[in-house]
């Protein structure tokens, strides 16, 4: 019962190392996107002024998802903020772990060979495993980087545009006083 149950523990396993694989290749052409947009958006940012058109906005996402949205509060900034690092924080932080499930995987089949004394399977798998999790922490190091850079740029922004409405409620107000 109990060699029926590792056995069918370890073909199960087996089973994921392609998905990972996938997933982990998707991630990390999804940091190299990532890279690219950011190095764009950095370019766009230096020096530059805040205008009210929305190409000037391009490379602020949360200003110009405030001029899509006029009526916003407080609260949707913050969440539109949470939003946009959403799909970078997520990659950050689930692509070690796929680098580890990766790794661990194909380690059954490489201890396998191992005992048969198949060394080239030995070899085939360490470098499947290793060259996963390269992969795979790169893609966290790159999105990890990011993330950082741009939660800094949305707190900028999300000052800037509290600054904007309380000028706007200031003015309002001198108006109604007048």
């Amino acid at each position: 019962m109990s060699q029926t149950l590792e056995q069918l523990m370890y073909q199960v396993g087996q089973v994921f190392l392609i998905p990972t694989l996938v997933a982990i290749s998707v991630l990390f052409l999804y940091s190299l996107y990532a890279l690219g947009a950011f190095a764009v958006a950095y370019f766009q940012r230096r020096g530059h002024v805040i205008g009210a058109g929305s190409r000037r906005l391009r490379s602020f996402e949360l200003l110009r998802w405030a001029h899509a949205h006029p009526a916003a509060s407080g609260d949707d900034l913050d969440v539109a903020a949470h939003r946009l690092l959403e799909v970078p924080r997520i990659t950050t932080r689930v692509t070690p772990m796929l680098g580890l499930v990766a790794t661990m995987i194909p380690m059954g089949p490489a201890l396998k060979g191992l005992s048969n004394g198949n060394l080239a399977s030995v070899s085939d798998n360490l470098a499947i495993a290793f060259s996963a999790v390269i992969l795979a922490l790169i893609a966290a190091a790159i999105t990890y980087w990011i993330v950082s850079v741009k939660r800094r740029w949305l707190a900028e922004e999300l000052v800037w545009l509290q600054a904007a409405q309380q000028a706007a409620c200031d003015k309002s107000a001198g108006r109604k006083a007048a």
